[in-house]
């Protein structure tokens, strides 16, 4: 079986603004096959800077992404990971951890392992970069 290439992304919330659209978002991506949720957490700091900890699966039913049905693999984000995201968040913000197969590519993938392709290169490129870029060229 042929998996697509993966991502682990930490997307930092300074001041802890939500407004319930993440987890739907996530959960239609997956319930569409284009991405397959493997791990997912969140860390957060309170006012006093002590740090929590938790997998999405944990979170109750008013929390912030409790659509977690899809976390396959918990723990597969590793405790360097944490701390990494943890070491840039300020007192009163969190961040979300959130390890992820492009399932949407595994079939190309596929076609080019039966070619005896070898990826040279691969780099993602933030949106906020391309968006920026086009509307430089626009």
């Amino acid at each position: 079986m042929a998996v697509g290439p993966c991502d682990l992304i930490v997307v930092k919330f300074p001041g802890n603004k939500f407004h319930g659209e993440i987890a739907p978002a996530i959960a239609r991506l997956h319930e569409q096959g284009i991405v397959h949720v493997i791990d997912a957490l969140f860390a957060m700091r309170d006012e006093s800077g002590d740090l929590a900890v938790v997998e999405l699966q944990d979170l109750d039913d008013d929390g912030v992404l409790d659509v977690v049905a899809a976390v396959e693999v918990s723990g597969a984000i590793g405790p360097e990971d944490v701390e990494l995201a943890a070491d840039g968040l300020e007192p009163n913000s969190s961040a979300l951890l959130l390890l992820f197969e492009n399932t949407w590519a595994a079939e190309v993938t596929q076609a080019m392992r039966n070619a005896d392709g070898e990826l040279l290169f691969m780099e993602r490129i933030p949106a906020a970069v391309v968006e920026q870029a086009l509307a430089e060229h626009a």
